[in-house]
């Protein structure tokens, strides 16, 4: 892997692993593999953050690891645990033999079992890893102040162990919705960027990257209509990601046009809710041509 690239041969291996990004976000991603700082992504859901952290790893051959955060996830889930099944066993087996066994035998390397964050410590590879920390805004406050060590310093330290730390640091990039406010002391350890929705002429470059296949035609009106919809009442406005789903939906039945049937039977690839469905079936009439 090289991580020792310019911004402009960043900016390339990005857009040959079919990931187009604009300045703003070139530069981000740029300075999180050059000074090694976390990264946090926010944007509306859709626009790219998550694929952003797997086409970095693409770019720079770098192996992917992912957190995904949810309520009331664990240090166990993200930092490490005992293999206490192990343990047992050699409890159990120095019992058998009539041995003697202490903890300080028990709490060893041997028994830790490595998840997202100490793996991407441990990596066993010269070169980094990618850490993606998806959606960290589902956590809740206790989880965040679990990450402070690892953002600020690259570090994890296990009290039975000591303190793990590494000559490659992972590149973090963390990603959240702003479904509530992240705390100022990780906002602090991280380089901060908001991914706006991007143009129309930018989303359907990119939908028509992620569906070859489909028509010309198909991408540049279905992209068009999807970013009309975000200024209607909706409850989950939709966002590239849905716009992919949609032409692919139709695509795949297809279609080389955008027509008011097919659009409409096919209308749950962007709207997610009952109301929503209503909403851009009602715009579906008076955008879209009749088949």
């Amino acid at each position: 892997m090289n991580s020792e690239r310019s911004l402009s041969e960043l900016t390339t291996a990005l857009d040959e692993a079919n990931y187009l990004v604009d300045d703003g976000l070139s530069m981000a991603l740029y300075l999180a593999t050059k000074l090694r700082q976390p990264l946090l992504l926010e944007g509306e859901p859709g626009v790219g953050k998550t694929t952003a952290a797997k086409a970095l790893s693409e770019a720079l051959g770098a192996p992917l690891i992912r957190l995904q955060c949810y309520e009331g996830i664990s240090a166990a889930e993200a930092l490490y645990e005992w293999n206490y099944p192990r343990q047992m066993l050699a409890i159990r087996l120095a019992e058998a033999n009539e041995g003697i066994i202490s903890s300080a035998d028990l709490f060893t390397s041997e028994y830790l079992l490595d998840r997202p964050l100490l793996k991407a410590i441990r990596q066993a590879t010269e070169a980094p890893a990618v850490l993606l920390i998806d959606e960290i805004d589902r956590s809740d406050d206790e989880f965040e102040a679990l990450l402070l060590e690892f953002l600020g310093e690259a570090s994890i330290t296990v009290p039975e162990l000591g303190t793990f730390v590494t000559s490659h640091p992972p590149i973090v990039i963390l990603t959240s919705n702003r479904s509530r406010e992240l705390h100022d002391a990780l906002k602090r350890r991280c380089y901060y960027h908001w991914i706006e929705y991007p143009s129309v002429e930018r989303a359907a470059e990119i939908v028509r990257r992620r569906v070859p296949g489909a028509s010309t035609s198909l991408v540049d009106s279905a992209t068009a209509f999807v970013s009309s919809a975000r200024a209607l009442d909706l409850d989950k406005p939709p966002g590239l990601a849905e716009a992919i789903d949609w032409v692919s939906a139709l695509d795949a039945l297809g279609v080389s046009k955008l027509e008011r049937n097919v659009a409409q039977a096919t209308i749950g690839s962007i709207a997610k809710t009952p109301d929503d469905v209503d909403t851009v079936r009602l715009s579906l009439v008076d955008q879209v041509a009749s088949s």
